[in-house]
């Protein structure tokens, strides 16, 4: 049972509020979200479900989405953003981005029309016979003997920005930064987005890392892997599925490149090499439902973490696509 500090009653709502949680909502190529919670403090980690059921996750889950006091994007790709707009808006909460990033989102969600020099020169050419056309004549107000005053301006109704958010910050990989009683570092992964980025988190003394959708495990991650509570590290593919199964070879190049995902295989050569062993819970996600089976991915990690799992330590999970987990708390 928790410890209960002084002042505080068991089941007390104002200490709830101030353990530290990580809560998977989603995670998989139909959509990526979890809630970080610290102190008082709930930060989501990208929107790549609806909004609607994003709150019905986190209600389901015991996480309150008026609660949440910021979204952190870790790069552009649908799956990670598709529930951003409405969920940012309805909330009115701030969204972090690279700045990279967010420009990547925005040209998505604001597409731009593309035309042809032909199509170009012909526009062109429709603007100048209509000015022709017009000549040098008076307005239709002054031929109707109406001053400027008399003339109300036609008010276009404005257009909805499909890219407007309540507030927009900026963070650099690299640099750590707060967001009320979370201190977040970011650091960049190889992955075939703008800018993507894992996220390391502390508060109240406990870390906790998410490193999902990157092709390899570079230095700079490795490095930030290290000394924490808890670690969500991807478990993609198999790698015998992914080559036999349904998706088509220039897809699967991407997904096996050094820009695509992680294999169970190579995952499990991380946590045998390279993971210093000391987190607390140890959480596989972005399991593809098409290239891989959890039982594959839960066995090539056990294997690799050779007997380091127990009630204390390595306890590994499987982050589910259709549901959310229980919450992990410290």
């Amino acid at each position: 049972m928790r410890m209960v500090p002084p002042g505080f009653a068991q089941g007390d709502s104002r200490y709830s509020q101030k353990m530290v949680r990580f809560t998977v909502l989603s995670s998989g190529s139909k959509g990526n979200s979890t809630v970080v919670t610290g102190g008082c403090t709930r930060i989501l980690v990208d929107a790549g479900l609806s909004c609607r059921e994003l709150f019905k996750r986190m209600k389901a889950a015991g996480e309150d989405p008026a609660a949440l006091d910021a979204i952190l994007i870790t790069h552009e790709h649908q799956d990670h953003i598709n529930g951003l707009v409405v969920t940012a808006r309805k909330l009115g909460v701030p969204v972090y981005f690279t700045e990279m990033t967010h420009r990547a989102w925005m040209r998505l969600v604001e597409p731009k029309r593309t035309m042809t020099y032909g199509q170009w020169l012909e526009a062109r050419k429709a603007d100048a016979e209509s000015a022709k056309d017009e000549g040098p004549g008076a307005s239709d107000a002054e031929a109707a003997g109406l001053s400027d005053e008399t003339v109300e301006p036609t008010k276009a109704k404005p257009k909805k920005d499909p890219s407007w958010l309540p507030k927009v910050e900026y963070f650099s990989p690299g640099q750590a930064f707060q967001i009320g009683d979370i201190a977040v570092s970011p650091f960049t992964i190889p992955h075939d987005a703008a800018d993507p980025v894992g996220f390391v988190f502390q508060a109240e003394g406990v870390r906790m890392a998410l490193a999902t959708d990157l092709g390899y495990v570079p230095p700079n991650v490795k490095a930030c892997l290290k000394k924490l509570d808890l670690l969500m590290i991807e478990s993609n593919h198999d790698l015998e599925m992914l080559r036999d199964g349904p998706y088509p070879w220039n897809v699967k190049q991407r997904v096996l490149s050094r820009v695509g995902h992680l294999s169970n295989e190579a995952t499990a050569e991380f946590l045998e090499a390279d993971y210093d062993g000391g987190a607390a819970h140890v959480i596989l996600g972005h399991l593809s439902e098409h290239n891989n089976l959890p039982e594959l991915a839960r066995v090539a990690a056990e294997r690799a973490l050779a007997g380091r799992g127990s009630l204390l330590g390595n306890r590994l999970q499987l982050a589910p696509q259709h549901e959310a987990m229980a919450p992990i708390e410290f």
